[in-house]
């Protein structure tokens, strides 16, 4: 049985190493801040895997995320003097990054329907309802069903599961993340995990049976 965080917070050793990181980043921001460009390329080593990572779950997109992640450095570099520690230096960055992979995907987005729209148009004309249910078999005989539920969540509420289940981010610092109130991460979170279980239902329900394996 779980006991209360400050009763085994000093016992558990990855929040040791979690304070650890933070201190480093802590020491090597404040560099950063003082117009050190060498700090900014070590800080830029130290922080490429993790904000990458995040942001591959964010927008599927290798470039995309890419981008984005220079794109963090610059602003870091460019508001570093400005900041003002009212919570943790990865929290500060992540949220930079999470906005940046938004304004990216959504200009990807504006990109894709002005060259698509004609195109998807006669497509749907010509797949029916016939096609529509083969384009779901085949989905479902990839037997990709958390990354197809994830892909129908809202960027907000993907944004929440992947910080809270991939990052293992808290309320508190999705919230400062995503610039919203606790309680809005919490509603998040509730109707995102309701959304992907009702998904994960219907997604399963439609994936072709083995043979020999009862209903």
């Amino acid at each position: 049985m779980q006991t209360d965080e400050d009763d085994t917070g000093s016992m558990d050793p990855n929040r040791g190493k979690a304070e650890a990181l933070a201190a480093d980043d802590e020491s090597l921001f404040a560099q950063v801040a003082a117009g050190d460009r060498v700090a900014l390329r070590r800080f830029y080593l130290a922080f490429h895997r993790r904000l990458h990572r995040f942001l591959l779950r964010v927008t599927h997109d290798p470039q995309l995320a890419d981008e984005a992640v220079n794109d963090t450095m610059m602003i870091v570099w460019q508001q570093a003097r400005t900041f003002r520690h009212e919570s943790r230096v990865s929290t500060w960055v992540m949220g930079i990054a999470y906005r940046r992979a938004l304004k990216a995907l959504e200009a990807q987005r504006r990109a894709r329907a002005a060259v698509d729209s004609e195109r998807d148009r006669h497509e749907t004309l010509a797949a029916g309802a016939s096609g529509a249910e083969d384009l779901l078999a085949a989905a479902a005989e990839r037997g990709d069903w958390l990354g197809r539920a994830l892909a129908e969540l809202s960027d907000e509420h993907r944004l929440v599961i992947e910080l809270a289940y991939y990052v293992g981010a808290s309320c508190e610092e999705i919230a400062a993340i995503a610039d919203c109130p606790v309680g809005t991460v919490k509603t998040r979170l509730h109707y995102a995990r309701k959304h992907l279980h009702g998904q994960l239902e219907i997604l399963q329900g439609i994936a072709p049976r083995r043979p020999g394996v009862p209903s």
